[in-house]
C-alpha cells in the first residue's frame, strides 16, 4: 500500500547571505517550483562555524534578505540563528525547527561542495534524521561524493521528489538547478572598488546596500 503523503515539505536554505544575490534566489525558486515545496525558509547565520565572520552585521544582512524576498510568494525569512548566541550549527537549527513544526517534512538545501563536507559538520549524523538532504548541482556536474558519505548516499538516495513528502526526514535527493556564477565575495569586491554590482542582485538589495553604506573600503 502506498504511503499517504504528509504536508508539503518545507525547504531550509542557510547561509551568511553577505549579501544575498540572484545565485541564491534563482536556485531557490527552481527548487520551490520543481519540488513543490510549501515554502523555503532563508536562515541567515549569525556565527558561521565553517566560514569567516560576515562583513555586514546580523541586522544589516537581515534587512537585505527582507528586501530581496519581499515580493516572492513562498520565500520566508527566518531569523532564529541571528537570535541565538554561539556558533550557528545547522543541527541546532533543525532541532529547533523540528520541535516547532512537528512531523512536517523538512528539506535542507545544500550545494555540492557543502554536501561533500557534511561529515565535518557539528553532530552531522543527526542531520539526516532531522531533515531530507536536497543536494543542488548544475546539469552535467560529476556527482562523485566524498568517500566518508558513500554509505549515507547508498542507503538514503531517492530518485523522485515526490518521495520527500512521504516521511519527515531521512532521504537524499540530487536536484539539478540553473547555477548562476555569482558570488557574494565578488559583489563585495566590486562595491569596495567603487564599481556597480547591478544585475548580480536585486535592485532593492543594492539600494539598501548603498543606503546603509555597506561593503565600502574604509577610508
Amino acid at each position: 500500500m502506498p504511503l499517504i503523503p504528509m504536508a508539503p515539505p518545507i525547504g531550509i536554505l542557510g547561509g551568511t547571505f553577505d549579501p544575498i544575490h540572484y545565485g541564491h534566489l534563482r536556485a531557490a525558486l527552481e527548487v520551490l517550483d520543481h519540488l513543490q515545496l510549501a515554502q523555503i525558509r532563508f536562515i541567515p547565520s549569525r556565527h558561521p562555524p565553517h566560514r569567516d565572520t560576515p562583513s555586514a552585521s546580523p541586522g544589516q544582512r537581515l534587512l537585505l534578505l527582507q528586501q530581496a524576498l519581499a515580493e516572492q510568494s513562498g520565500f520566508v525569512v527566518d531569523d532564529r540563528e541571528l537570535r541565538r548566541e554561539g556558533a550557528s550549527y545547522m543541527a541546532d537549527t533543525l532541532t529547533s525547527l523540528r520541535a516547532e513544526l512537528g512531523n512536517v517534512p523538512l528539506c535542507l538545501l545544500l550545494g555540492m561542495d557543502a554536501f561533500n563536507d557534511l561529515h565535518r559538520w557539528h553532530r552531522w549524523r543527526e542531520i539526516p534524521e532531522l531533515a531530507h538532504l536536497v543536494v543542488l548541482y548544475r546539469p552535467g556536474y560529476d556527482l562523485t561524493h566524498s568517500e566518508a558519505l558513500a554509505d549515507l548516499v547508498t542507503h538514503r538516495r531517492i530518485r523522485h521528489p515526490r518521495r520527500l513528502g512521504e516521511h519527515p526526514a531521512g532521504s537524499i535527493l540530487f536536484q539539478p538547478i540553473t547555477q548562476l556564477a555569482i558570488s557574494a565575495t565578488r559583489i563585495r569586491e566590486l562595491l569596495a572598488q567603487g564599481h556597480s554590482p547591478r544585475y548580480l542582485l536585486p535592485d532593492s538589495v543594492l539600494h539598501a546596500i548603498q543606503t546603509q553604506g555597506l561593503y565600502r573600503e574604509p577610508r
